[in-house]
């Protein structure tokens, strides 16, 4: 690991290092589900692409439980190397990726036994169902492959590995866009052939990330030999990695609330939502990533009691993150109709899915504040905080808000519902952030 970077660079300099692979990592997924959208929606089937938008949730799961062992473990290894105790990062980073191997296999037969309960409950009717069940079964059996991937994913980076980690998921990505043409199209598979290409993306990944961690690695390994940990190190890398994995969840679970409240007013609405998702990613992935990018410098520095160059860190986290939030979330929304009609040629859809998007953008600046404090509860090793603040913003939070204001405001508070969330959120976080890790630095 680059210890002059972690502990000595000037902070945005080692700031821009650690996120910038990790947001060009993310916007070439991004580019992969904006072309996976676009081959969908040129089918020219409304309920094909809103038959994928409510099997999208299914992926989301996959992402989440990656993200339980690939955070988790990410996060205690940083703050060990920060404590120079190398041995036993190796260690966590080994039971990490076969530990997500192993729920890859449990979920994906448990889900495929009970496949047409979960359509049932995803909102699939008589008119999607066939082209949900086929991208849901697909995608499900992937999961092995498309969980174990989070996991090198993001340990890779507490090595100084950002940018081959950045490569692994861009080899997948590309190899996801050359398929779902030939696969959607010349075979004739549609929805089915969409997953396909996506879990054949991830076998590429995962072969990358395989041949880095045996040989360019040293303090990485996926040797099985050496799978060998105590319940309480599992215990430490749940702590964070449940509400890591709740995070995703709750966005599984929020976007079928969405769905659920939006199937009164029609499957046009449900497949706008699905176009608005995707869209909005562009904003979302971007305070993401410079965001998670951050979790290892904030680790390192935590673990190693620096203190000062600590404070530095999350002052420019907050600043920086906020800016561009205000950013592109006034890009967005003043393009929001020209960024939809890219996706879908039908202007009764675009219409619809415009107020949608601007909609979302109204809580983007409280979403990344959310994301930086639920970053720096996950890299200091405060499991309660990083879990609140995660089942809140598309969780408890949101079920709440999506409830009440539909209630009162019918198809505009359904729209609202995020934003609110995003708000109320984020004042969430202001509390606990000077309530823990605020006091914790000025004593």
């Amino acid at each position: 690991m680059d210890n002059e970077l972690f502990e000595k660079a000037p902070v945005y300099k080692a700031y821009f290092k650690c996120c910038l692979p990790v947001v060009c990592g993310l916007m070439i997924s991004l580019i992969y589900n904006m072309v996976d959208t676009w081959f969908i929606a040129r089918t020219g089937n409304t309920d094909l692409v809103a038959g994928v938008a409510l099997g999208a949730p299914i992926f989301i799961l996959m992402v989440a439980l990656g993200d339980m062992f690939g955070l988790g473990g990410a996060s205690m290894i940083s703050r060990l190397f920060g404590q120079q105790k190398d041995d036993e990062g190796r260690k966590i980073s080994i039971f990490c990726f076969y530990a997500a191997i192993i729920i890859g296999v449990i979920v994906a037969a448990l889900m495929l036994l009970f496949r047409q309960s979960i359509l049932g409950l995803l909102g699939a009717d008589q008119d999607t169902m066939t082209y949900a069940a086929g991208y849901y079964t697909y995608i499900v059996m992937g999961a092995p492959l498309i969980i174990v991937s989070f996991t090198p994913n993001n340990q890779l980076r507490t090595e100084g590995f950002a940018t081959q980690s950045m490569i692994g998921g861009a080899i997948g990505s590309v190899v996801n866009i050359i398929l779902d043409p030939i696969f959607i199209f010349v075979f004739g598979w549609g929805a089915a052939g969409a997953a396909i290409a996506t879990v054949l993306g991830y076998v590429c990944t995962d072969t990358y990330y395989v041949w880095l961690l045996l040989r360019r690695t040293k303090k990485l390994s996926v040797d099985i030999r050496e799978f060998r940990v105590v319940p309480s190190e599992v215990l430490q890398i749940l702590s964070i990695g449940v509400p890591a994995c709740i995070t995703n969840l709750c966005q599984s679970i929020g976007m079928t609330l969405l769905n659920r409240f939006l199937l009164p007013y029609g499957n046009d609405s449900v497949a706008a939502m699905g176009i608005v998702t995707k869209a909005n990613m562009i904003a979302f992935f971007v305070i993401l990533g410079f965001a998670f990018g951050a979790q290892p410098l904030i680790g390192y520095n935590y673990g190693a009691g620096n203190r000062d160059r600590l404070k530095k860190i999350l002052r420019f986290c907050y600043g920086f993150e906020c800016c561009i939030a205000l950013v592109i979330s006034g890009i967005m929304s003043l393009a929001a109709p020209y960024l939809l009609s890219m996706f879908i040629a039908d202007e009764h859809i675009v219409a619809i899915g415009t107020p949608m998007l601007r909609m979302l953008q109204i809580g983007m600046v409280f979403t990344a504040i959310v994301l930086v404090t639920t970053v720096i509860f996950q890299a200091a090793g405060k499991a309660w905080g990083a879990f609140l603040l995660s089942a809140s913003r598309q969780g408890i939070i949101f079920a709440a808000v999506i409830f009440t204001v539909s209630r009162l405001f019918g198809y505009t508070g359904v729209l609202i519902s995020q934003p609110v969330s995003d708000i109320l959120t984020a004042l969430l976080a202001v509390g606990l952030f000077l309530g823990s890790v605020y006091r914790e630095l000025k004593e």
